[in-house]
């Protein structure tokens, strides 16, 4: 029930609503059974043929109990609804918040579909938790206590009677309803989780999977998952109708058993005839409130399993999530130096390390571009410096501060970045320059816009989501104005050109280079022209450092830089053929 706390510590805040749905819950409950009771001793009233003020009275009884059962179920209804649907955004918050500092590094291990299931399946599966697992019992003991005690008047044994069944209400039938329950438990959860999984990248990856004719076969894969999730939720289904088929017929059974009881009474004389009929109907209608007691236990674990499935999503990324820092520090607003001493990083699912013994030192201001194969290990530098994924083993450093020592959002808010996928929002350009930090009137956007080569995008052009209607080279160059209106003093740029051809490379990189001028930059590139302005070249392959220094230095050096090099100058003179 760990997992249930935070939904526990919100019924606590809604309270209020909570003791008032119980109130007419029980309100409703008394008056249903005091509506059968009046009834059943009405009709056996009218054999005796009773003073008419009887009749009026027990009729206006019955009428008046009728008017307050209908009162108090629709006040029940409202306050545990409105307390229901309070609790689930109290949750919906409490999740959000424990989730939100933990990206973007929990997207790198939970898939998008999952992820999905998850914020929105599971938190809604919690909504019965309070109407059908923590609600059903106070009524059951309540009412039943109530009507014991009335029925005990009139005799004892009816009153055992009503004991026993509701023992066997409470603890007999769910008991029943539960076996196999365990052997499919979560069954749907995990099944649901997978379908919105799978639909969610059919729908990302939809023109591929035309395009490569893969569609039809996705489609099919699909129906399967569809399928296994139809038939689990009709299993689940089944199991809820047998509760409440086997709820019916033990209701069914206590009423018999109430008759006959009732004429033994009458015949040995303990018990007047003229209330037979009225220990029925009570017997009867008292079950009413007893009914959820059949699938609370279906819904409990459903509940528990959902709240477990929420409380993982934290944990796992808690666990991956670099710990804060006891004495919060920060950059001052200037170019910031980087240093690595001795880093090693491997991702989980892999068998080697992507970076191995990183050990460099980039003065603050300094222009530095990291080459290497694909694969080696350069995007992993970036993220390690994002504080996107923590280092297996050695220390980064910014401006001579623990890495560890400072809060993602201040590092965040000190780098200029521009990674190799860019996430491009529904909206407009406007839109999609604008952060939290910045606050630039049209015409400077406008300007920056044109430097990057943007000129015929205005403003208030419509962007679709993902930035499906611009082409790469636009999403790069409209990543780069973003990153130039940041306004940090370090830039970090990941292939930021690689789909823009040369002349409107070259004119990007020189604007970027002199809005950088005094800054501290790192360059990720597979292209080697134009790196002679660089302070430093590092080159990576396979996680390690190789080489490292200016652009003459590694070319007179004639290794692993020289060959990359003479590689692209056979491949820019071929195509040029």
């Amino acid at each position: 029930m760990k997992e249930l706390a935070i939904f526990t510590k919100a019924m606590i805040r809604e309270r209020r609503d909570i003791l008032l749905s119980i109130l007419g819950g029980f309100a409703a409950g008394l008056a249903g059974v005091g509506l059968f009771a009046a009834s059943g001793y009405l009709i056996a009233q009218t054999v005796f043929a009773p003073p008419l003020y009887t009749l009026i009275m027990l009729t206006s009884l019955v009428k008046i109990l009728g008017l307050v059962r209908a009162a108090s179920r629709y006040g029940e209804r409202l306050f545990s609804h409105r307390a229901t649907f309070s609790l689930l955004g109290r949750l919906r918050t409490a999740f959000f918040s424990k989730l939100v500092p933990l990206t973007p590094g929990i997207l790198n291990r939970t898939r998008s579909g999952e992820l999905l299931a998850r914020i929105v399946g599971d938190v809604e599966s919690l909504q019965f938790y309070f109407l059908r697992v923590a609600y059903p019992p106070v009524m059951v003991v309540m009412v039943f206590l109530a009507t014991m005690l009335f029925t005990a008047a009139f005799s004892i044994w009816a009153a055992l009677l009503l004991l026993a069944g509701m023992l066997m209400a409470a603890f007999g039938v769910p008991a029943l309803v539960m076996i196999g329950q365990r052997r499919v438990h979560g069954a749907v959860k995990r099944k649901r989780a997978a379908f919105s999984t799978d639909v969610t990248e059919m729908l990302f990856g939809f023109r591929d999977l035309k395009l490569y004719g893969r569609l039809n076969q996705r489609e099919e894969e699909l129906q399967q998952v569809s399928a296994d999730l139809a038939a689990s939720q009709r299993d689940d289904a089944l199991r809820l109708l047998r509760g409440q088929a086997l709820h019916t017929f033990l209701t069914f059974i206590i009423s018999w058993g109430m008759l006959v009881l009732g004429a033994y009474l009458i015949v040995n004389g303990s018990l007047s005839g003229v209330f037979l009929a009225m220990l029925v109907m009570v017997s009867n209608t008292v079950f009413e409130e007893a009914a959820p007691m059949a699938t609370l236990p279906a819904y409990k674990q459903d509940s528990e399993y959902a709240a477990k499935r929420l409380t993982d999503t934290v944990l796992s990324a808690e666990k991956q999530q670099p710990e804060l820092p006891a004495n919060r520090r920060s950059i001052d607003d200037e170019a910031v130096s980087v240093s690595f001493d001795e880093v090693c990083f491997q991702y989980d699912d892999e068998w080697r390390p992507a970076l191995q013994d990183i050990s460099l030192h980039l003065p603050a201001g300094s222009k530095t571009a990291i080459v290497g194969p694909s694969g080696s290990g350069k995007t992993s530098l970036f993220e390690l410096l994002l504080k996107l994924r923590k280092p297996n083993r050695g220390e980064i450093r910014l401006n001579d501060i623990p890495l560890q020592e400072l809060e993602e959002e201040h590092v965040w808010s000190k780098c200029n970045t521009v990674l190799q996928h860019g996430h491009f929002f529904r909206g407009t350009i406007r839109d999609n320059l604008l952060t939290e930090q910045t606050c630039f009137e049209d015409e400077e956007l406008s300007f920056v816009l044109d430097q990057v080569q943007l000129k015929d995008k205005k403003l208030n052009d419509h962007v679709l989501e993902k930035g499906e209607n611009l082409s790469d080279g636009e999403k790069q160059r409209l990543a780069l104005a973003r990153a130039v209106l940041h306004g940090g003093r370090l830039w970090l740029l990941d292939e930021p050109t690689s789909s823009l051809d040369y002349i409107t490379e070259r004119k990007v990189l020189r604007y970027v280079l002199d809005q950088a001028a005094g800054d501290t930059l790192l360059l990720i590139s597979h292209r080697l022209a134009g790196l002679e302005h660089m302070d430093r070249i590092i080159v990576i392959e396979q996680g390690r450092i190789v080489e490292s220094g200016t652009y003459e230095e590694l070319v007179a050096l004639k290794g692993y830089f020289y060959e990359l090099k003479e590689i692209e100058l056979q491949m820019f003179e071929a195509s040029n053929k």
